[in-house]
């Protein structure tokens, strides 16, 4: 019934940073993908505990129609499309748990688990799943600097690692060894993001085909977010958590505003 894959995403930034550097970009590409009735809306976003756990819970609805493949378009309802991801940052482990619709209910999961260490993507199986569970996960290497990784229409010359200098903190360009040079360099922040993704879709005649496209698209994901991450760092590196949690809220309204009214303008009659 399900369908695992495992994910190293290796950076030329620390554990501490990244904290901050991944809830910036995460506000920002939000803001990218909303328009036209589409988009991110975010519902909660609080601090939670529970069992000696304490981090941060979101839960938004992704309202994505156009963006899920067209042979489930033709079947599916509308709101089949809207995907609700509930999360729970306990940084440095996150997880997004049950991401899921209305529709399908039990028959669709989405679970993304994400461990961020501070090494060089060396460890094994860090999420502790049973050895026969393990032996059926697809393992996948993100190299943020490997061009051949990048589709063709998501390329941009300003988000491309080979490319950026980062003037506040010197990293980059990154080279074709830049991981090996990464090693040689003393004090050198570095982490790795080790990701867990596990797909569910029940759907007789679909199945084994939107499960194969949902873990393409979050590859997909992965390596442009974190390319986007590396080649923002400028933006966010002198932000603290409080500067990200004002960002978000600001984030949240404009979100609203922009889906709402995008919303509105395309029902209006031509």
């Amino acid at each position: 019934l399900f369908f695992f894959s495992f994910s190293r995403v290796i950076l030329p930034i620390s554990v501490e940073e990244y904290q901050v550097g991944q809830l910036y970009s995460v506000a920002e590409a939000s803001k990218n993908e909303t328009g036209g009735g589409e988009g991110v809306e975010v519902l909660k976003n609080e601090p939670y505990e529970k069992e000696g756990e304490r981090g941060q819970y979101t839960h938004k609805i992704y309202h994505l129609q156009s963006k899920v493949p067209s042979f489930v378009r033709m079947l599916a309802p509308a709101s089949a499309l809207n995907i609700h991801e509930k999360a729970w940052n306990a940084y440095p482990y996150c997880r997004t748990g049950r991401m899921h619709n209305e529709y399908m209910k039990d028959n669709f999961l989405i679970k993304i688990e994400t461990w961020h260490k501070p090494d060089t993507g060396h460890l094994e199986n860090v999420h502790g799943l049973d050895a026969e569970t393990w032996k059926k996960v697809d393992v996948v290497y993100i190299d943020i600097a490997d061009r051949s990784q990048v589709e063709m229409k998501d390329y941009k010359p300003e988000e491309d690692p080979c490319k950026y200098k980062s003037v506040k903190t010197g990293r980059g360009p990154l080279g074709p060894d830049w991981k090996k040079e990464l090693l040689s360099k003393k004090d050198c922040p570095h982490m790795c993001a080790y990701k867990l993704v596990t797909v569910k879709f029940k759907w007789w005649g679909l199945q084994n085909k939107v499960e194969n496209f949902i873990q393409k698209q979050e590859k997909r994901l992965f390596t442009n977010f974190h390319r986007q991450l590396f080649c923002w760092i400028d933006k966010w590196i002198d932000l603290n958590m409080e500067d990200i949690r004002r960002m978000e809220e600001e984030t949240r309204r404009e979100l609203d505003e922009v889906r709402i009214n995008t919303s509105k303008q395309n029902r209006k009659p031509q």
